[in-house]
C-alpha cells in the first residue's frame, strides 16, 4: 500500500497527465524518487517548472494518507500500469494511465472486448441498436466497453447486463461520482458484472475537459469500436481518432441520411469505416478469436422460451424499427382485438415496448 500512495499521490497531481507521469519516471524510475526529490533535482527537468510547485506541495502530500484510506473504505482497487492485472490491451497504448481506479474487476476475458459509443441524443432506433448489439456481443463472451454517458452508452451497458455478460464502463470524473446522476444504479450493475474504472481521483467531478481524454480509453480497452450515430461533432468521433491511431477495427451503423445524429456515422462510412447492418459484421473480422460462449445463450433461451406461438409471430414483425400496429395486423393477419392483446402481455413480459403513435420496439 505504501508503494502505491506514491503512484497514485503522483498520478493526481494537477498538471500530470500520463505523458508527464512517464516522462518523470523515465528520469527517476520510481513514483516514491520523485517524492524524495527536492527542488534542484526536479528544476533539471525541462517544461516542468510550472509543475515543481504541486509536487514539493507539502498539503497534498500530507493528504495521500487519508485519500488510501477513502480508497479502501470505498472498496476501490488500485491498478498500476506495471501490475500484472492492467488490462493488456489498455497497457500498449501509447499513453496508458498509468493508475485506474476500479470499482469491479477486470478479468482475463475483458482482452476480448468491443467498444459501442454514439449520442447522448440518440434516437429510439440508435437505443434499440445499441442495446440489441451488446446483446449478441455479451452472448458471444465480448466484454462491452462505453462511456457511461446517456443515450447510446448507457443502452449499452444494459444490452450486456441484460443477458448477463460483462461491460466495463469507464468514466470521466471520480468512480464514487454518479454519472449521469440517473445512472447511479447501472454504474452499481456494471460493477457487479464488469468494472467501473477512471484514471482520475475519487471525487473528481464530470469537468467537459475529462471525456476527450476519457475517450482513448474506451478505445485503449478494445479490440474494435462501434458508432452508433454521431453527429458530424461528436465525442464519439474522438474515441474513434483515437482507435485508429491506436491501430483498432472502427465499425458504424448507417443511419438515416437527412437525421443529424447519423450524419457523423455516415460519413465515416464513407471514409472507410466498416458498415454494421448486423453482429455479424463485427464478428467476421475476429474470427480468430474464440466468441461463442454457450452459457449466456441460455438467459437468452430462457428470456422467450415462455412465449406461445402467437407471441412469436408478433415479434418476427417487429425488428429493430419501431413498428406501426396497422403492421403488425398486416404482418399478422390477426385482428385488432387480438394484438393489443398479444402486444399488451409482451410488454409486460419485458420484451415489447410501446412508443407515442401506436408504435411498438423490441425492449
Amino acid at each position: 500500500m505504501d508503494d502505491i500512495k506514491y503512484w497514485v499521490w503522483l498520478s493526481s497531481l494537477p498538471g500530470i497527465g500520463a505523458r508527464r507521469f512517464k516522462q518523470l519516471i523515465d528520469h527517476f524510475g520510481l513514483p516514491e524518487e520523485v517524492w524524495n526529490a527536492n527542488e534542484k533535482q526536479l528544476q533539471s527537468l525541462q517544461g516542468f517548472q510550472k509543475i515543481i510547485p504541486s509536487i514539493l506541495d507539502i498539503n497534498l502530500r500530507n493528504n495521500i494518507d487519508t485519500y488510501m484510506h477513502r480508497v479502501e473504505k470505498l472498496d476501490i482497487k488500485i491498478l498500476r500500469v506495471v501490475d500484472e492485472d492492467y488490462p493488456s490491451n489498455l497497457k500498449d497504448i501509447y499513453d496508458p494511465p498509468p493508475v485506474l481506479h476500479v470499482c469491479g474487476k477486470f478479468e482475463k476475458t475483458d482482452d476480448k472486448a468491443i467498444a459501442i459509443v454514439g449520442s447522448r441524443n440518440a434516437t429510439e432506433y440508435g437505443r434499440g441498436m445499441a442495446k440489441e448489439i451488446a446483446n449478441e456481443l455479451a452472448l458471444r463472451g465480448i466484454t462491452v466497453v462505453s462511456g457511461m454517458a446517456r443515450g447510446i452508452d448507457t443502452f449499452a451497458h444494459k444490452g450486456a447486463i441484460e443477458v448477463g455478460g460483462r461491460t466495463i464502463a469507464v468514466m470521466g470524473c471520480g468512480v464514487d461520482v454518479p454519472y449521469p446522476p440517473e445512472n447511479r444504479r447501472l454504474m452499481d450493475m456494471v460493477s457487479k458484472s464488469g468494472a467501473v474504472i477512471s484514471e482520475y481521483p475519487i471525487g473528481t467531478q464530470p469537468f467537459a475537459g475529462n471525456f476527450p481524454a476519457r475517450n482513448r480509453i474506451v478505445s485503449g480497452l478494445s479490440i474494435g469500436v462501434v458508432v452508433i450515430e454521431a453527429a458530424e461533432r461528436s465525442g464519439a468521433l474522438i474515441t474513434v481518432d483515437f482507435a485508429l491511431e491506436q491501430g483498432k477495427e472502427v465499425f458504424a451503423l448507417p443511419g438515416r441520411v437527412k437525421s443529424e445524429e447519423s450524419k457523423g456515422t455516415n460519413k465515416l462510412i464513407k471514409d472507410g469505416a466498416k458498415i454494421v447492418t448486423c453482429t455479424e459484421d463485427i464478428l467476421e473480422e475476429f474470427a480468430n478469436i474464440e466468441l461463442y460462449n454457450p452459457k449466456m445463450h441460455s438467459v437468452v433461451e430462457q428470456k422467450y422460451s415462455q412465449l406461445n406461438f402467437e407471441e412469436i409471430k408478433i415479434l418476427e414483425v417487429i425488428h429493430t424499427e419501431p413498428t406501426h400496429i396497422d403492421n403488425i395486423l398486416r404482418g399478422t393477419g390477426y385482428n385488432i382485438q387480438k394484438i393489443n392483446s398479444l402486444v399488451t402481455m409482451l410488454e409486460l413480459k419485458g420484451i415489447l415496448k410501446q412508443l407515442p403513435g401506436k408504435f411498438f420496439i423490441r425492449a
